[in-house]
């Protein structure tokens, strides 16, 4: 499996494009914006999307996602259920940021804790991570140890809790709980930012890190 990132909308949001090698089919993971960009990465490549995949409902993340799906002819799978309410929020949003028209939109399949995505050849692992907001997956494939935590962890930092339906504890609680469990040598692309791993981040992250939880 193959993995480029492809940095979307001003908020300089990481869509993560997954191309399973041995058949050229890909997913686009978070597609919120700048979709002709996504679709030069994917021609560079040679793959052929075969499914649009969502973290969650915020609009760096997803505003897009439904106009892409739809230029595709693809389906759209996650987040969980819990995060319908930012989907649907999509247009007043957009009027908000200064995004292109926007359109909610309803996911062809939300995913729960436990499920699994297929692509290709390729299976990722689905967990419900919620806290940054209350529908928040987290893709975990495995043969590759590696994750896609939208704006659940990023390097040196944690996703925000101070929207609707954010709660810090249960931010901690889904990265020390779902994400640790893992593997340290688990390699993960956050929404936002440089790449890490889980075991940097237990290190020395001052929010989650091994000593911060420790200290509390």
């Amino acid at each position: 499996m193959k993995l480029f990132i492809v940095p979307v909308t001003p908020f300089m949001q990481n869509c993560s494009v997954l191309v399973c090698e041995r058949t050229g089919k890909a997913v686009a993971i978070d597609p919120g914006g700048d979709l002709d960009r996504i679709d030069a990465a994917l021609r560079g490549e040679g793959a052929v999307l075969e499914k649009v995949l969502l973290t969650h409902g915020h609009i760096d993340h997803c505003g897009q996602a439904g106009q892409f799906a739809q230029r595709h002819h693809v389906p759209i799978e996650g987040p969980q259920r819990e995060d319908r309410f930012w989907i649907e929020q999509l247009p007043e949003q957009g009027r908000m940021f200064g995004f292109p028209k926007l359109a909610a939109f309803e996911p062809d399949r939300w995913l729960e804790d436990g499920d699994t995505v297929s692509f290709g050849e390729q299976v990722l692992e689905v967990r419900h991570c919620p806290g940054h907001t209350p529908g928040h997956v987290v893709f975990f494939h495995a043969p590759s140890r590696l994750a896609i935590v939208g704006d659940v962890l990023f390097q040196g930092s944690i996703g925000r809790t101070d929207f609707p339906r954010g709660d810090h504890a249960t931010l901690v609680a889904s990265i020390t709980g779902k994400l640790w469990p893992m593997g340290d040598d688990v390699t993960f692309v956050p929404g936002h930012g440089p790449m890490s791993t889980f075991g940097d981040e237990r290190a020395a992250n001052p929010f989650v890190g091994d000593a911060a939880l420790q200290a509390d």
